[in-house]
């Protein structure tokens, strides 16, 4: 049986690390995937603090995306800067989440975050080239 707090070891970083990169080679915006360890509080504002954390708000086009995860909970947020969120619109943001919700219910962490990062990173690239 596998304990809760142990969930976060089910994503593949390494798989995780190699679809940011190939994204980022397509376009100038910073695609961060963080993963969090089961914590109390509320997931939405811990990833908004994250997000400021790791420079995201301050990519200079504003197009950062933060992808916050907390397997042990299977809860996650998707945060675009308001560039990226203005250039790709609020469709973009309900399908990864739909995506990525779908594939953690089935326990697929690795996957839903690999196929959110590539699609992100082809959706940004139309409007941010590297």
């Amino acid at each position: 049986m596998v304990r809760r707090r142990d969930l976060h070891r089910f994503v593949d970083k390494a798989r995780v690390r190699e679809a940011i990169a190939a994204a980022e080679l397509q376009t100038s915006a910073p695609i961060f995937v963080s993963i969090a360890p089961y914590f109390w509080g509320d997931v939405r504002r811990t990833a908004e603090r994250a997000f400021r954390k790791h420079g995201l708000a301050q990519a200079p086009q504003r197009n950062g995306v933060l992808f916050f995860v907390v397997p042990s909970r299977r809860q996650f947020a998707i945060i675009g800067d308001a560039g990226a969120h203005e250039a790709l619109g609020q469709t973009i943001w309900d399908s990864l989440a739909e995506i990525l919700g779908a594939q953690f219910a089935a326990g697929n962490f690795t996957d839903g975050l690999v196929t959110c990062v590539e699609q992100i990173g082809r959706a940004l690239a139309t409007h941010f080239p590297p």
